[in-house]
């Protein structure tokens, strides 16, 4: 992880425990996705009624997302991480305990809610501390979510054929709440830092009220343009966190333990890309990474979902971690840098939504045409955000 050079020690000591709470957030949420094969079949539920309950996750994240924001500018972005995490760790435990899509989707909305109050929360305590250090540093924050997620999906594939769902993600729980425990006094010590241009003053929460309601209609034309590219982008997180295991199983034939694998793939590739981004970024600037992203993450998606061989198929899932990896994560600090908590909750509600609606999306394509066929729309939106951020070059800084 690049260092502030001569930064102040708290500074360091924020980025750490920021950093904590994304690899958490990728670590549960993998573990989660995982384990869907499983649940799916304890609900006895189709492919279209696990879609609706797959559901509850959206809206239980749209709806939490820009109250979100609220909450940030009110108390301050750093409490709010530190609850969100604790509602997260406890509500994976849920799905398991469920045997029907209705009872699901129910327990989905909780873990929704706490799932998209944690990504505004955190994403905007990282906004301010990009701010401070003055660095293109917040891919560095989502390859920790990336590593978190190939971590959760690994172990899920290890202990995918002997251990139950319940004990594997009640394990999850505990690890979730040591981790809070571990990283939460370091948020709830230190206010929000104050950006590099400006002196020492109020915390940066209680500059916060600028962000909505002061903006221009350009800036808020640009903020939900940044949530655009990040949702279509979002989708295809979403749709290979949450189908790329069935498709290998149900489509290739493969084992739950390689099917597992897929998305560890995924992630580890997302993670290498955004290990990266803060060099790639002071290169290459915004909108080359942006737009040969979105290319990359076309190409590759055309290969894993239309691949006929399995090894073909994870090579394309790699791909396209790669092109997707510095768009969600550019697109959100632009947002946030813009409008602050709100500009954050405004874009993250639109990118999480469609990391959301992605899997029942492609649940119901699937019912109407194949899974395969469903999983090009990953293609096709990732081609789309490459349009609009070429398009929208002039609008915004590079």
């Amino acid at each position: 992880m690049p260092g502030h050079p001569a930064g102040p020690p708290h500074l360091r000591t924020l980025r750490i425990a920021i950093t904590a709470f994304f690899a958490l957030d990728g670590f549960v949420f993998a573990g989660w996705v995982v384990r869907i094969p499983a649940i799916k079949e304890q609900t006895g539920a189709s492919p279209g009624a696990l879609g609706l309950a797959l559901l509850g996750v959206s809206a239980g994240a749209v709806i939490t997302m820009m109250l979100t924001g609220r909450l940030c500018r009110r108390f301050g972005s750093h409490p709010v991480t530190v609850a969100c995490a604790v509602l997260l760790s406890l509500s994976v435990a849920l799905p398991p305990l469920t045997h029907s899509a209705l009872a699901l989707g129910a327990v989905l909305l909780v873990f929704g809610a706490a799932f998209g109050g944690i990504n505004v929360a955190f994403n905007s305590a990282a906004v301010d501390l990009v701010a401070a250090l003055g660095r293109p540093v917040m891919p560095g924050f989502h390859a920790a979510f990336s590593l978190g997620g190939m971590v959760g999906a690994g172990l899920g594939s290890l202990v995918a054929g002997s251990l139950s769902p319940t004990r594997h993600l009640l394990g999850i729980t505990v690890i979730g709440l040591l981790v809070t425990a571990v990283a939460a006094p370091a948020l709830l010590r230190h206010e929000p830092p104050a950006p590099l241009d400006r002196a020492p003053g109020p915390p940066a929460r209680e500059t916060g009220p600028r962000a909505p309601g002061r903006l221009d209609a350009r800036t808020r034309a640009l903020v939900v343009v940044l949530g655009l590219i990040a949702g279509c982008t979002a989708y295809g997180e979403g749709a290979l966190a949450d189908w790329g295991a069935l498709h290998l199983e149900a489509d290739l034939d493969a084992s739950p333990g390689v099917a597992a694998i897929g998305y560890s793939c995924f992630a580890l590739a997302m993670t290498v890309g955004r290990l990266t981004g803060t060099t790639l970024l002071e290169r290459l600037g915004r909108t080359t990474v942006l737009v040969a992203g979105g290319a990359t993450a076309t190409a590759g998606m055309l290969l894993g979902s239309l691949a006929p061989s399995i090894w073909a198929t994870l090579l394309g899932f790699a791909v396209t971690g790669l092109g997707l990896a510095n768009i969600f994560p550019v697109a959100i600090e632009r947002a946030g840098a813009l409008a602050g908590p709100g500009g954050v909750a405004t874009a993250s509600t639109l990118g999480y939504l469609g990391m959301l609606l992605g899997p029942p999306a492609i649940g119901f394509m699937a019912e109407w045409f194949s899974l395969p066929t469903a999983l090009t729309s990953v293609a096709v939106l990732a081609a789309f955000a490459s349009v609009i951020a070429f398009a929208t070059r002039h609008s915004a800084a590079n």
